[in-house]
């Protein structure tokens, strides 16, 4: 699938029926190795994405395409990493795993969760085809590897054939943070946070001249 800027756009739904009040909803940061700037650039507070920014942006927006039980909502990638809610909607989701933070994060506060092993700077061989996609609820820890699993493949794709900038390693870190949505007050903040992220990316700590984090690679 191309990047159509129309269609790719910061979505924004309320899910019809969906009681906000279930701890199915999370906000989710992910961010790549090193805070490498990789995604492209913000300009005149506007996140400019660049090949790799607008396939992780793809990536996202086929989530719930691929994956039974699984919405999305605002999301947006930032040159370092992205913020997105996630909504686990399957209703035969066990109850272990909607309702309760996947990694024992305080219900109240992001914290950083770890994230089963991703691929290295080597192309998995996982081929994800609808006929092949499992019909089990997901967790949030299967969602967030499988963004991962799935944004590093087509990375290396592009480093390959492209020209994309190489990186070491992996391409995200090993943790990544989450937060329990538990009402819609909640989520429509955390909605404005992620669309306006970019203005406030001088004082981002994600941000490598703001924060304790390695420049931004040219």
């Amino acid at each position: 699938m191309r990047y159509d800027p129309k269609e790719h756009h910061r979505r924004s739904v309320r899910l019809k029926g969906y009681d906000y009040n279930q701890a199915g909803a999370y906000f989710v940061t992910i961010v790549t190795q090193n805070h490498h700037c990789i995604f492209g650039e913000i300009i005149n507070g506007i996140m400019r994405l660049n090949n790799a920014g607008q396939m992780s942006q793809i990536v996202w927006d086929e989530l719930p395409v691929f994956y039974s039980g699984v919405d999305i909502d605002t999301f947006i990638v930032m040159p370092n990493h992205i913020h997105g809610i996630i909504v686990l909607t399957r209703p035969e989701i066990p109850s272990h795993l909607v309702g309760a933070t996947p990694c024992g994060c305080p219900l109240n506060t992001p914290c950083a969760c770890p994230d089963v092993e991703q691929p290295q700077g080597v192309a998995p061989t996982i081929r994800q085809t609808r006929g092949s996609v499992p019909t089990g609820g997901l967790s949030l820890p299967d969602v967030v590897h499988r963004f991962k699993t799935m944004t590093t493949k087509r990375y290396i794709d592009g480093v390959k054939q492209m020209n994309w900038q190489p990186f070491d390693g992996k391409l995200w870190q090993r943790n990544y943070y989450e937060h329990v949505i538990r009402n819609e007050d909640e989520l429509n903040s955390i909605r404005e946070y992620i669309v306006n992220n970019p203005l406030q990316w001088e004082m981002d700590q994600e941000n490598p001249v703001v924060g304790a984090v390695p420049p931004c690679l040219p």
